[in-house]
């Protein structure tokens, strides 16, 4: 049995991880995709405080290597059920079981993707989801911006203060962000606004140089540019778990910033959980916190 068991291999899970095992505690890392999360479709990354560049990658090798160097284990599996023995959990994967004495979820959210074929060739090379941190690399260039919703609002109007151009191509006939953001859209000269069109296909080979968009009417036209944002929202990975811990309309964990659930010994952290901020950054604070309060949960056991 450890005492905590890790699902997501992400930056909070990662996090949790270093902390538990600095504590002493036995722990293991469940990942069911790629260690590093997110932020290995990141080709440079220049927002994390003690490095001036690296790419997503590196920064994800840099945390395994940490991870594995203070002791913790980690194991490649996709995470079916947990269930909840009072005391311990039993967590249940595609490859076998797991018994710890507590359980943090840190199982990120993913990016929603527009389904249109070739996107996934695209990520990283011409396609991102954070204007906060990739913007800076289209500084004085055009770039594009899908959806409508107020993530892909703001996306825009940060990337206006950057970029030289921004098109944004929302699929209704309507924005359907805040009025205050649409006003603040409408005031900029450097974006431009293209309504009742999808996306039908990407134009490039190895990167990304623009989109086939098609109107109400059925008519195509193309639109090129240097880089592209999809911004049509995120979808938590929480659905397994939904009998342990509270969730939101949008399916995040309705935890606090102290990371608890309605289950003892079990605790969320990272982009799965409901807040206003989604980077590495808070990431790996709410890794630490949700960490901390494992262990001491794991600690009480014993009294």
């Amino acid at each position: 049995m450890y005492d905590i068991v890790i699902i997501g291999g992400g930056p909070a899970g990662l996090t949790s991880a270093i902390y538990a095992r600095r504590a002493n505690k036995s722990v293991i890392v469940l990942e069911k995709e790629t260690f590093g999360g997110q932020i290995t479709h990141s080709p440079k990354v220049e927002n994390i405080a003690g490095f001036n560049s690296l790419s997503g990658n590196e920064f994800a090798e840099k945390l395994v290597d940490q991870v594995l160097f203070q002791g913790a284990e980690v194991d490649s599996c996709e995470v079916e059920k947990i269930i909840d023995n009072g005391e311990y959990k039993t967590v249940i994967t595609d490859g076998g079981e797991y018994t710890a004495k507590a359980v943090i979820i840190a199982t990120g959210a993913k990016h929603r993707m527009l389904g249109v074929k070739g996107e996934e060739n695209f990520v990283g090379n011409g396609i991102s989801f954070c204007a906060v941190c990739d913007g800076a690399f289209y500084s004085e260039k055009t770039v594009g911006v899908i959806g409508g919703g107020n993530s892909a609002l703001q996306e825009a109007l940060m990337l206006s203060d950057i970029c030289k151009k921004v098109i944004i191509v929302q699929n209704l006939d309507f924005l359907t962000g805040e009025k205050k953001l649409i006003e603040q859209v409408n005031e900029k000269d450097n974006i431009q606004v293209i309504l009742s069109s999808v996306v039908e296909s990407f134009i490039g080979q190895d990167e990304l140089k623009g989109i086939v968009i098609k109107n109400a009417s059925n008519q195509t036209s193309e639109v090129y540019f240097d880089g592209l944002f999809i911004a049509i929202g995120l979808i938590p990975q929480n659905e397994n778990f939904a009998d342990l811990i509270d969730l939101d309309g949008r399916g995040y964990a309705d935890s606090g910033e102290n990371c608890l659930t309605k289950t003892k010994g079990v605790f969320v952290a990272g982009d799965c959980r409901k807040k206003d901020i989604r980077q590495v950054a808070t990431a790996v604070s709410d890794g630490a916190i949700a960490s901390v309060k494992a262990c001491d949960y794991v600690d009480s056991l014993k009294k």
